[in-house]
């Protein structure tokens, strides 16, 4: 058997449909928004997308096997509750985040002036410096069903690197 590598490469997608009678959650942020995103939790797109990545990286399994849709404890979660979790699952395993970059593709509302404030709250509940999360935004060009406005898309990547107090198995 040979030894891991220090570090490991992930990558999320989620897509949620828009749902009247919810908030719309994105990066933790809480978004004005005639409507949310439809879901078990607080269908936080972009945050799942991240967690996927992360869980990836680490060659866990994804975010459905941990906080399964079908459970009631997850029913109208706080997504940052996960990402805290998936944080501390890696660092158990001597996983570090180097960097995490994010994209959300949506039509409406407009993202960028929540980007900042998303950095924050992602940043700390990974244990990292804002300056290694990167959050862009961008429509579909009106293709599709998300650029018809019927939903909103997120993709991540997750690079990893290994403690170096941490034994590799």
């Amino acid at each position: 058997m040979t030894t891991p590598p220090p570090i490991a490469v992930g990558f999320g997608y989620d897509v949620h449909p828009f749902a009247v009678d919810r908030r719309l959650v994105l990066g933790g942020v809480e978004i004005p928004c005639d409507m949310g995103l439809l879901g078990h939790s607080d269908a936080d797109v972009l945050i799942h997308a991240l967690c996927d990545a992360l869980l990836g990286a680490a060659g866990l399994p994804d975010i459905g096997h941990f906080y399964p849709s079908g459970d009631p404890r997850w029913k109208d979660a706080d997504s940052r509750v996960l990402l805290r979790d998936v944080a501390s699952r890696l660092r158990e395993l001597g996983w570090l985040v180097a960097n995490v970059d994010c994209a959300v593709v949506a039509e409406r509302p407009r993202i960028y002036p929540h980007v900042a404030t998303m950095k924050e709250r992602l940043a700390a509940d990974m244990g990292v410096d804002p300056a290694r999360v990167g959050i862009k935004a961008t429509t579909n060009e009106k293709l599709g069903f998300i650029g018809r406005g019927e939903g909103i898309a997120a993709m991540a990547t997750a690079l990893l690197y290994r403690s170096v107090a941490h034994p590799t198995t």
